[in-house]
């Protein structure tokens, strides 16, 4: 193998590396995203289990 065949396959590894690595950031931020959506959503049903129906009152 050739020198400038030793850069482009440096090259190739460290682009793999980086986006390799750009795959784990977002996965990870997705699955934070979706944790807290979900817990969200289970405050929104206690509270409206916990809360009587309002009734609509005009305003103005």
């Amino acid at each position: 193998m050739t020198a400038s065949e030793k850069y482009v396959a440096a090259a190739y590894a460290f682009v793999f590396v980086v986006v390799l690595l750009y795959v784990l950031i977002i996965a990870t931020k997705l699955a934070r995203l979706e944790r807290e959506v979900a817990e969200l959503t289970e405050l929104a049903r206690e509270r409206r289990v916990a809360e009587p129906e309002r009734k609509a009152v005009a305003v103005g």
